[in-house]
């Protein structure tokens, strides 16, 4: 069946029909071929980037084949970062570069793994819905898979929706994935496109650039019945214009239509790169959408000059039992990123392993160092490694930054060597400490469950006027992303701000504290929310920001 001109679609192949309003939302799909990790999210932002800039409503969506319900409880060493968004949903960190390339916020909807797919069909099924079918993989998960798909396009809100197809195209636990988009592409017609990001590889041995592998990886698509629209290549070399050739003529797509991805500086420069490469124009092309708008860049090309014209720089060290892990900590270095442009600044970050980092290794590792930030996480690994490191911050007056378990560890240090609270520490760590000055949060006591239970997404924070911190937000009121189960421990919050670690941030419905300063100190800022999670290109984070700017006035002090 063809639906051109429905305005409603109802999916009348399972018992219970899926009935999903449609506006003409166009529907943009990119796999992946050959490897991962090729930067499917990048094209995809990129892309949606130069869109957005052309005045176009765009939105982003991660499909992933893990069987996983989200990320929230996988290991940083099995899957990198989990990104939080603002309606606490536990996602893939691409969603995290969505945000950071288009400044537009995603939501449960732009996440969807084959667990929560399978777990929606599985419960349909328990209440009936299904009316005694036999279900099956066709048509029941992959009627499920295009209900999500489409969502976000239901909404009205969204000239088009780019939807990433995790993994690689061959792999079994995308088959229903790449099955869905097939479905699509026959019902939609023009308004449904695939653009494949494939590898094309430079051997040194022989200085030629290989096609082999693009053509094999758009073989197994097509065996698949699905026929990419646009070939992106990613390679170290420039390809010339015989190969883009060659992978036209093997792969059935126009050689205009075979874009070049070369490796770059920066990932900030691929929707320059993109732009260059006309992928925007070939996508309105052959969506048959008639543009008359080119895109407007220069916030981003400002943005991009900044980055790369530093005038002067700062070493700020990472401290983290995750720091061998690229994109462990995702979100925090690509702030970094943002924050350092707004000032000029390159921030050179030095990754400190916490487990590293002891009473004898202190000073090697730290005394360079123009700032410290500790990291989050979760566990007692490496916890006395950031404590240590704190204590260095405090008493060295080197600016600091705590975020989450980063600010817990810095109340931990006080207590035991400000206050004197011998073997202080949070009951997450230590049930049985005299001085539990961390403390698991009330509402948390009770859940058993460990994934998606957490105080997760925004919450609001009220910050006292006066502070250190009301100078970075310039407001009384934020909102700002959570992901913690354990807190403040309200019992020793006089006594701390007795000595000096004043509570400036509350979470007045809960009264639970949000950041903490210590007075005695230029710049010593903690925060038990995630800053990272919000700061973009358009939007840097106004914490990274003056952080940063902390650790350029202390740089300069030291020189003097």
């Amino acid at each position: 069946m063809n639906f051109p001109d429905s305005k409603q679609i109802v999916f009348i192949l399972s018992g219970s029909p899926y009935n999903i309003a449609m506006s003409e939302t166009k529907y943009i799909f990119t796999t992946g071929g050959v490897a991962s990790s090729l930067g499917k999210g990048i094209i995809s932002s990129s892309l949606a980037k130069l869109l957005i800039a052309s005045g176009y409503r765009v939105a982003i969506q991660k499909l992933d084949p893990y069987i996983n319900i989200d990320p929230g409880t996988l290991n940083p060493y099995e899957h990198g970062e989990c990104f939080v968004t603002d309606d606490g949903a536990e996602t893939d960190l691409d969603l995290g570069h969505y945000e950071r390339f288009t400044n537009v916020r995603t939501s449960q909807a732009n996440n969807v793994t084959t667990g929560r797919i399978y777990q929606a069909v599985i419960d349909k099924e328990r209440r009936g819905d299904y009316l005694g079918e036999t279900v099956q993989v066709i048509p029941h998960i992959t009627d499920e898979i295009k209900y999500r798909i489409q969502l976000l396009g239901a909404s009205g809100n969204y000239d088009f929706v780019i939807t990433e197809i995790g993994g690689t195209v061959g792999d079994i636990e995308s088959l229903p994935y790449i099955e869905a988009v097939r479905q699509m592409k026959w019902e939609m017609g023009s308004r449904c496109l695939v653009i494949h990001l494939t590898l094309v590889p430079y051997l040194a041995s022989s200085g030629e650039l290989k096609t082999k592998p693009t053509q094999h990886s758009v073989k197994m698509l097509l065996e698949s019945g699905v026929q990419p629209d646009i070939i992106v290549c990613r390679t170290e070399k420039h390809l010339n214009q015989a190969i883009r050739n060659k992978i036209a003529l093997f792969c059935n797509v126009n050689p205009l239509a075979v874009i070049e991805s070369v490796d770059v500086e920066t990932i900030y420069d691929v929707p320059m790169l993109m732009l260059d490469e006309k992928l925007d124009q070939v996508v309105l092309e052959k969506m048959q959408v008639v543009n008359s708008k080119p895109p407007d860049l220069k916030s981003w090309e400002d943005f991009l000059f900044k980055l790369k014209h530093p005038v002067g720089e700062v070493k700020i060290g990472l401290v983290g039992k995750y720091v061998e892990l690229r994109d462990a900590y995702k979100s925090i270095t690509e702030s970094f990123i943002h924050a350092g442009a707004e000032n000029q600044y390159k921030v050179q970050l030095k990754m400190i392993h916490s487990e590293s980092v002891t009473d004898s290794t202190s000073d090697e590792l730290l005394k360079d160092l123009d700032g410290i930030l500790v990291a989050p996480g979760f566990g007692e690994r490496g916890i006395e490694g950031k404590i240590i490191a704190i204590r260095y911050a405090r008493e060295n007056k080197i600016p600091f930054l705590g975020i989450c378990l980063g600010m817990q560890c810095a109340v931990i240090e006080f207590g035991r060597n400000v206050l004197g609270y011998k073997n202080a520490h949070s009951t997450e760590m230590n049930a049985a400490t005299p001085f539990p000055v961390i403390d698991i949060m009330e509402e948390q006591k009770k859940v058993n469950q460990k994934g998606g239970t957490m105080r997760l997404g925004s919450y609001p924070c009220t910050i006292k006027p006066g502070s250190k911190i009301w100078d970075v937000y310039k407001t009384a009121e934020i909102v700002e992303r959570h992901r913690h189960r354990y807190e403040f421990n309200n019992a020793y919050l006089a006594e701390y701000e007795k000595a000096g670690m004043m509570a400036v941030g509350i979470n007045e419905q809960n009264n639970l504290v949000e950041i903490i300063e210590f007075m005695d100190h230029p710049w010593f800022v903690a925060v038990q929310f995630h800053p990272e999670y919000k700061s973009t290109v358009a939007s840097p984070h106004p914490l990274f920001v003056h952080f940063v700017k902390a650790t350029m006035l202390y740089k300069k002090s030291q020189s003097e």
